[in-house]
């Protein structure tokens, strides 16, 4: 593993633009496609799945498209159900726990890009892992950013955007979002 990588992984700042990383994000793309494509069948998606994610537990639906930076960062718990036009960007890890739900258009974004404009230009950024609990259900256009861990139990209304942790059973909306009640 190449040393541009290995910062990326350990959430340093490094540069996007890599040969290694390209490789990676080659395999991801024709992943994607086969999990993507709507002549596969179940069990051909389900194993492009399997190849594409880091680990992906039983009963995982995740309805395509679905799209990602590389899949192998990313680990699903059993039972979890993830609607249309998901994208989970994965330059740190994605753990989500079991029976989750997600709606359409949910974002999990672990990037983090650099503030001054030069460093910016030159692609340096970097990536937070973002955790979900068991039984967490994230509403129709939900973003995750970088950093953010969701406690188990817990309900995030449609349209929010998540930019700092939430404890478990709790709702929360808006953007940013705020715990409205306990569950």
């Amino acid at each position: 593993m190449g040393e541009n990588k290995q910062r990326m992984l350990a959430g340093d700042w490094y540069i996007a633009d890599d040969d290694e990383l390209a490789e990676d994000n080659r395999r991801r793309f024709e992943l994607c496609a086969a999990y993507n494509d709507v002549t596969a069948t179940d069990a051909e998606r389900r194993g492009a799945l399997e190849q594409l994610l880091g680990s992906v537990g039983e009963g995982v639906a995740i309805r395509p498209p679905f799209q990602c930076d590389y899949g192998s960062y990313i680990s699903i718990g059993a039972r979890t159900f993830v609607n249309f036009n998901a994208v989970f960007l994965d330059v740190a890890p994605i753990t989500i726990g079991a029976d989750c739900q997600f709606g359409p258009h949910v974002q999990l974004l672990t990037p983090g890009h650099e503030l001054d404009t030069e460093r910016r230009r030159a692609g340096w950024e970097n990536g937070t892992p973002i955790t979900i609990g068991d039984n967490v259900w994230l509403g129709g256009g939900v973003i995750v950013c970088p950093g953010v861990t969701i406690g188990e139990n817990t309900v995030v209304g449609a349209g929010s955007v998540v930019t700092k942790d939430l404890p478990a059973g709790v709702l929360a909306v808006g953007n940013p979002a705020r715990i409205v009640r306990e569950l």
